[in-house]
């Protein structure tokens, strides 16, 4: 056996299967919220812990109010983050305000973490006036410019090229941030995952690729997705740092994501995480997880809950009590509440909003078919609803020439 050129060569074949590597679980917490031993903590104030748990609860709450609104025909479609509130807050917590997140589509506690107020969630929940996609979007697909949180797209695993693209131009301007992806393990199934961590790899750009490993790609579990050790070992064949966590375990999370921001924006290089998690909620309102997935599994996880494991820590530390929750769950159920009414009563965009935004001046094309769907509400406004201007315009007029 000899080497040349860094690579070692043998004169006999010699097979690798890649069970010799195993990628390890970072951990720093156990489930009742003590420290693991020779475990070094993050340092984490209690005005930032603080608000990194009511970001957790808040989004906890969020999804409990709106599952029960859309159970009751208040809402069309809702996706829940519980169980997964770590993977995601605490991804967040550990970044810049002005980092770039282009998430997947139950990423709300990113959002509730940066600042985005319950009003802002509802209106776009409810497609009103308010929304800041003007009514065009599902619900759950948020987006703000100002939180540089990226408008959430349907298709599983666009993002991520995009996410790398947003990266290349973030080490153009040099201004010191990043952009952080996130995405399931079954988006990385996608041909677009391979593209972006290549092109990534290649380019050198500051973009931290964050897999919730949550077992399911709706229904289908993670055995019959792929064979190997799970999605962290992938980075190896892009040569790419890479680091699997406790998805569940937020000192973890924030921990090695602040790591990867360091690695990241002081090397112009690209990162790899993959949080392990479990979606303890239906993949959507549409979902019954019954049929694919047994309650004792439900339950075993029930017992690694993250909200209540960051609880039990705060607990700990003297910054949380029993009260404290009390009146923080009671005070998010309220706001929750009192906001989805508001976003009920608020009227249904402007019918001229539905062309604007992608051209300067909207083509003669979209024009006439504003103009066949204006008449075609004139014609059963009965099917429509009132309030917004120009779907009134439209059936006043339709009554005139009655």
């Amino acid at each position: 056996m000899s080497t040349t050129n860094k690579a070692t060569i043998v004169h006999t074949p010699s097979f690798m299967d890649g069970d010799e590597f195993r990628v390890p679980v970072f951990k720093l917490l156990k489930q009742d919220g003590t420290a693991y031993k020779n475990a070094k903590l993050p340092d984490l104030d209690r005005n930032k812990a603080l608000r990194i748990y009511r970001a957790m609860l808040f989004t906890r709450v969020l999804d409990e109010r709106m599952l029960a609104a859309q159970r009751q025909g208040r809402l069309s479609f809702y996706m829940q983050c519980t169980g997964e509130e770590a993977s995601i807050v605490g991804s967040t917590a550990a970044l810049e305000d002005e980092d770039m997140i282009m998430a997947q589509y139950r990423e709300q506690g990113a959002l509730a973490y940066r600042g985005f107020g319950v009003d802002e969630f509802m209106n776009q929940l409810f497609g009103n006036d308010h929304d800041y996609g003007k009514g065009r979007q599902m619900p759950v697909h948020y987006g703000s410019k100002k939180l540089y949180y990226m408008t959430i797209s349907s298709p599983l695993a666009t993002q991520i090229p995009q996410a790398t693209g947003y990266a290349y131009g973030q080490k153009m301007a040099g201004q010191g941030h990043c952009t952080v992806t996130i995405f399931g393990e079954g988006a990385a199934s996608e041909g677009d995952f391979h593209a972006a961590l290549n092109m990534a790899s290649v380019h050198q750009v500051p973009v931290i690729f964050l897999c919730r490993n949550n077992g399911y790609a709706i229904s289908t579990p993670a055995h019959e997705q792929f064979s190997a050790d799970g999605i962290a070992p992938r980075a190896f064949g892009y040569h790419m740092k890479v680091i699997r966590v406790d998805g569940n375990d937020i000192l973890a999370v924030y921990q090695a994501t602040a790591k990867a921001r360091e690695w990241a924006v002081e090397n112009n290089k690209p990162v790899l995480i993959e949080a392990m998690t479990y979606r303890l909620a239906a993949h959507s309102s549409s979902d019954d997880p019954s049929g694919y997935r047994s309650k004792k599994e439900e339950e075993n996880w029930r017992d690694k809950d993250p909200v209540r494991r960051m609880r039990l820590w705060l607990e700990s530390k003297g910054w949380w009590s029993e009260d404290e929750e009390k009146q923080e769950q009671e005070t998010c159920r309220r706001e929750v509440l009192e906001a989805m009414k508001r976003a009920e009563k608020r009227l249904p965009p402007d019918l001229e909003t539905l062309i604007t935004d992608v051209y300067e001046t909207p083509t003669p094309q979209l024009v006439e078919q504003l103009e066949q769907l204006k008449a075609h509400i004139r014609k059963y406004p009965e099917a429509y609803p009132k309030g917004a201007k120009s779907l009134d315009a439209a059936v006043k007029e339709g009554d005139e020439n009655a």
